[in-house]
């Protein structure tokens, strides 16, 4: 998807409501995005301008429009098409209040609903809020706010090409609560888009574009099917206004021949994650009436394109006679805004970086360069030949040799789980259903200001310690008090569970502002492994040790795991995925071995993006990640004692099609987050005879929303129909880092209450 610059004259607004239960608009909330947003509108019109002169040289293709959103994507085009459950609208809210009921959930004087469910977004660190459908839903289209931003656009003279997930997209991603699937709500959702493409031709609207990145995933006939069903009737008659179809993420093998066959002006497909999308073109051929949208500009990653691939693709291309417009291989929101503000970074190493304005001007140069007969000659052109020519400083013989040495058994923890749980339970001594919390707790105010003081050397190291120690210290008396049986040290040093670690290891970067949408409001800022990957000194430890020490309960130890460091990064190019993980891999089996070796009997590796990486197919989910993705976790903890207890963490995704994997890291305990999603996954773990100990979150901590002990109570005991008693946990859904202290002390002792009352049932 080719993604336009805000052309709202405000940029992006902060806007605050008065009296809102949900406590939206609160000042907190949109901190990490401050940087980001002066940016877009300090340089909106710049970059406008940059994009349109990159598209002009290509059939006069418009900027992407309807892609600004108050939380979410898909919430957007849920709203769109009328798909907002009875249980919301009965709260009697505003629209834009109902709005955010369904992102974040409400709490108040009209009410009491949780959130919808939130995934992640096919293979991305994206998080989308999950549409969910009732029988009686009436799918009704309402179009206006893609309407009053084109015509926004449009006077400030700027033609804009709106951008909509396609209905097939739309209806794979939707959760069906009632008997019916999807192929009942097929002609409804026809209607609707029919509806916004006449529309469309009714205002004068030149392009329309549908995303549809579900058909880059495996497609059986009834899928393909479905997808005529749907593009045959909304195509019948599309009018004056050109229909674009835009895959990414991957190939379209499955159903390609029938793609170039279809009335569409134009098909967008990645040829980044698309490896068979050349093959596909050279055996089935492309239209000479319609474009193709060629995404050959990386926009998951921050690596500078490789010009001379790039213009041998583009060179076959036009070769075969194929209309080209050049683009990135999705949108631009998986990667920060510009490098321009990042003064701390040599150009050593920001020559080899593009994020997402600099990938605009990669598109206009290539599309300048493609258009000459001699552009191996052009200066742009070597200049980027020598940057790919030349060798990176970032290869360590140390963890070249680390890594050649690892041998089979270093992947194997002895002795088998089943004796080391019967082990922890006789050592440890922990209550029936021990409660305990993910690992992070508030960051308060006083917390962010504290490490900021530090960072711009305003206070010393010795202050910045005794400072994180004292609310360490109040962190574990908080803990007693509520009456959790396993603490944890609250993280208040950690910015951030993988820039934390990534700071601590040798082969990060570290960037000033490049932060990433990961869902809402919520941005991060993810590391750039520059080059190979090594520990030489411990990182938590120190920690874990002080907090241990203020307390005769047990202290979890908390790390983040290698495969959601790397998938939480900006990976390198230049070697395998494999190859990266494993690295990363060894350097927190260092830290494990030493917590362990400094009294830590429990220790928690989160592995909250296991499922981010998975290929999207299949048939190539082992091959080609879990067959290397699982053996890495194993690596980081096969070498403690039997009697340490191994925790690992998932947070949002989809875990149900991949149980065998997960209980194959052979970790003691797993928690995860479930209470979004209705504890959809506790019949998955009971079909597939789950031996790892188990704590499928009780509440959801990315909303405000106090859950009541009887609610707790419960999903305790609907958890129990699925889940043996001696292998249940009790906690929250995920970390507390992003919740204030008065909802989270009340959620952690409504939770605590909620595992006591049910003991006595199984004692």
């Amino acid at each position: 998807m080719i993604v336009r610059e805000e052309a709202q004259s405000l940029g992006i607004p902060i806007i605050e409501y008065p009296a809102n239960n949900a406590r939206l608009g609160a000042f907190e909330i949109v901190l990490p995005l401050l940087d980001a947003i002066n940016t877009v509108d300090s340089n909106r019109l710049d970059g406008v301008e940059q994009f349109v002169q990159a598209l002009m040289l290509f059939h006069n293709v418009d900027i992407s429009g309807n892609d600004f959103s108050f939380y979410d994507m898909v919430l957007d085009t849920a709203v769109l098409l009328g798909i907002v459950p009875k249980r919301y609208q009965e709260l009697g809210l505003s629209a834009i209040d109902t709005y955010f009921a369904m992102a974040r959930c409400y709490q108040g004087d009209s009410g009491d609903v949780k959130a919808l469910a939130m995934k992640k977004w096919f293979n991305t660190n994206y998080h989308y809020i999950v549409p969910e459908i009732e029988d009686d839903t009436k799918i009704t289209l309402n179009a206006d706010k893609l309407f009053h931003e084109y015509f926004e656009e449009k006077r400030l003279g700027i033609e804009t090409k709106p951008v909509v997930i396609g209905a097939f997209t739309m209806l794979k991603l939707i959760r069906y609560t009632g008997k019916k699937t999807a192929g009942d709500f097929a002609e409804a959702i026809i209607r609707a888009y029919q509806e916004l493409l006449a529309k469309c031709n009714e205002e004068q609207v030149e392009w329309l574009q549908f995303d549809e990145p579900s058909l880059v995933k495996d497609l059986g006939a009834e899928d393909i099917e479905l997808f005529h069903r749907i593009y045959d009737n909304i195509l019948s008659d599309a009018g004056k206004c050109r229909v674009l179809l835009q895959t990414y993420f991957g190939d379209v093998r499955d159903i390609y021949a029938d793609l170039i066959r279809m009335p569409f002006a134009a098909i967008g497909l990645d040829f980044i994650e698309g490896r068979q999308t050349c093959e596909l073109i050279e055996k089935f051929g492309f239209p000479q009436d319609k474009i193709l949208f060629a995404g050959l500009v990386n926009g998951k990653n921050i690596w500078r394109n490789h010009y001379e691939k790039t213009l041998g693709t583009v060179a076959d291309l036009k070769k075969k006679g194929i209309s080209v417009v050049l683009s990135t291989s999705c949108s631009l929101l998986h990667v920060p805004y510009t490098l321009k503000h990042e003064t701390k970074l040599s150009q050593e190493f920001t020559s080899y970086f593009a994020f997402a304005e600099e990938k605009l001007a990669e598109l206009k140069e290539l599309g300048q360069l493609a258009d000459q007969d001699n552009y191996q000659e052009s200066e742009v052109y070597q200049k980027n030949k020598a940057l790919f020519a030349g060798e990176r400083d970032c290869h360590n013989e140390e963890v070249t040799k680390r890594l050649s040495g690892v041998i089979e058994k270093d992947y194997i923890r002895l002795p088998k789980r089943s004796e080391r749980q019967a082990l922890q339970k006789k050592e440890l001594k922990l209550p029936e259903f021990p409660t305990t919390t993910i690992g992070s707790f508030p960051q308060t105010k006083d917390v962010k200001a504290n490490r900021s003081a530090f960072r711009r050397g305003e206070i010393s190291k010795e202050e910045y310690v005794a400072f994180n120690k004292k609310k360490i210290a109040d962190c574990v008396k908080w803990q007693e008090e509520i009456g959790l049986d396993v603490l944890v040290h609250g993280e208040y040093e950690r910015n951030d569970m993988v820039e934390y670690f990534g700071e601590a290891l040798g082969g990060f970067l570290f960037t000033e502002k490049a932060w990433v949408q990961s869902y809402g409001t919520r941005c991060v800022k993810p590391p750039i492994i520059w080059g190979d990957v090594y520990r030489d000194k411990p990182i938590t430890v120190e920690w874990s040790v002080y907090a241990q020490s203020q307390t005769d309960k047990i202290m979890k130890g908390m790390l983040t795991g290698p495969v959601t460091i790397l998938n939480w990064s900006f990976p390198r190019e230049d070697i395998s995925i494999k190859e990266s993980i494993s690295q990363i891999a060894l350097a927190i089996r260092d830290e494990v071995l030493d917590l362990e070796a400094n009294g830590i009997r429990m220790i928690q590796i989160d592995e909250a993006a296991l499922r981010e990486k998975l290929p999207l197919r299949r048939s190539d989910w082992y091959s080609e990640y879990l067959d290397f993705a699982i053996p890495a976790f194993r690596l980081t903890h096969s070498g403690v004692k039997a009697d340490t207890q191994i925790h690992t963490h998932m947070c949002y995704s989809e875990f149900t099609d991949i149980i065998p994997a997960i209980d194959d890291m052979d970790a003691d305990v797993i928690t995860f987050e479930a209470s979004r999603s209705d504890l959809q996954i506790l019949d998955a773990l009971r079909e597939n005879h789950f031996e790892t100990e188990v704590g499928p979150g009780v509440y959801d901590i990315h909303s405000p929303r106090v859950p009541s002990v009887e609610e707790m109570v419960q999903a305790l005991r609907l958890m129990l129909t699925k889940i043996e008693p001696e292998k249940l946990w009790v906690n929250p859904d995920c970390g507390l880092k992003t919740r204030g202290v008065p909802e989270t002390d009340a959620s952690l002792r409504n939770m605590v209450e909620a595992a006591k009352q049910i003991r006595p049932d199984h004692s």
